[in-house]
């Protein structure tokens, strides 16, 4: 098969780990790396020194992100793979082995990405997420303070009448005694 990289990086990420597998030329490296920033741009620097052309990684979930993120901002031509296309390799599956198949993949080009918005529309639709989520909290709050208001307007005067009579049964607005008179000012 025509080598299209020659030096490429397969990744295979999950929560806490990404396993990395570098090929240049005829030698392959694999690194383990965790998803801490400090670690991230240890991949990065790792990736850059090796002048890697290309990286594709298979992620599931949101866990690619912060790494399609970081490789962007870098200009390091990144693909994000699914995990479907992949995956049709018999035999026990390994995280190592996962990062050199898709770096084997990679370089001889047989992987197509998935379509990833450019970053201004990412970060609008994160945004708009971040609204909707707070106008979900905010109603959650005012909904059971609501239920209190449909009740009727009688019930509601009767309850104001109850609180504005101190202990003595007289009306702390008017000083009116609802007992002895027959009409009230207030």
């Amino acid at each position: 098969m025509n080598v299209i990289y020659e030096r490429c990086c397969g990744m295979d990420v999950h929560k806490n780990t990404i396993v990395a597998c570098l090929i240049k030329g005829k030698k392959k490296e694999i690194r383990n790396f965790s998803t801490m920033t400090f670690s991230l741009l240890e991949l990065i620097d790792w990736l850059k020194g090796a002048d890697c052309q290309c990286v594709a990684m298979e992620a599931t979930g949101s866990y690619w992100k912060p790494i399609y993120n970081l490789l962007e901002m870098e200009d390091i031509n990144t693909l994000v793979v699914n995990a479907q296309h992949i995956k049709a390799v018999p035999g026990r599956k390994t995280d190592v082995k996962d990062s050199e198949w898709i770096a084997d993949l990679l370089r001889h080009g047989l992987l197509k990405g998935s379509f990833i918005p450019k970053r201004e529309q990412r970060e609008l639709k994160e945004l708009v997420r971040y609204r909707r989520s707070i106008i979900q909290e905010r109603a959650r709050e005012l909904n059971p303070s609501i239920r209190y208001l449909r009740v009727p307007i009688s019930s509601w005067l009767l309850l104001l009448a109850k609180l504005m009579v101190n202990h003595l049964g007289v009306c702390l607005i008017c000083s009116f005694n609802p007992k002895s008179f027959k009409e009230s000012i207030c």
